[in-house]
């Protein structure tokens, strides 16, 4: 996927770079709208959304020195981070819970606290054994796997965005989605270890 904003977006970054928040701002506006639809295709919530999205932004502001451009924009880079802050919110929600019903209490009703982390989990609505193993993907996988199967780069665009060869992307998806065939016929599949780069 190239830019839709024919190089303007690397000029405007550079300066974000520098520390231009005004930059910053201009690189928000053009990707905020679709980090908050990514992230409310993976958490299924407004408030959730909003606060990934947020979060997002700020560690693109925060690890600006070391985020990577494709072909002119950070999008494929806002993307996998956008995944990953959702996973996070996900696994301490998970901690949440686990700890809640550990927790002495009547036979009353749920309180708000219980209502308000209940919520399904990443990947509600799939089949439990697909959802377990894309739970179990690595960060630099699943980053790819997002990139690729849900937004439709490339899996060169998305290797650059995670920061690994071309080679090691096309391996680390080809185990993806190996663990998926396997879990879609029925097989219990653990989740992968990563090899390569980070």
């Amino acid at each position: 996927m190239s830019s839709a904003t024919d190089g303007n977006e690397s000029a405007l970054w550079a300066r974000a770079c520098s520390g231009d928040g005004e930059a910053l701002g201009a690189i928000f506006d053009l990707h905020q709208r679709r980090v908050y639809r990514h992230a409310l295709w993976v958490l299924g919530n407004v408030h959730d959304a909003e606060d990934a999205t947020a979060t997002t932004f700020l560690e693109l502001w925060r690890k600006r020195r070391d985020v990577r451009e494709v072909d002119g924009t950070v999008l494929p880079w806002l993307l996998v981070t956008t995944a990953n802050v959702c996973r996070n919110a996900r696994r301490t929600q998970r901690r949440y819970r686990t700890l809640l019903s550990a927790l002495p209490r009547s036979e009353t009703a749920a309180s708000a606290e219980e209502e308000a982390v209940s919520r399904a989990d990443l990947f509600e609505g799939i089949d439990p054994a697909l959802a377990e193993q894309l739970r179990g993907l690595p960060r630099g996988t699943l980053g790819l796997f997002m990139l690729t199967a849900v937004e439709g780069y490339s899996v060169a665009e998305a290797a650059r965005a995670v920061g690994v060869s071309h080679g090691a992307a096309k391996t680390r998806l080809s185990r993806a989605r190996a663990g998926l065939r396997n879990a879609r016929d029925g097989h219990h599949f653990a989740g992968q270890t990563e090899g390569g780069g980070s």
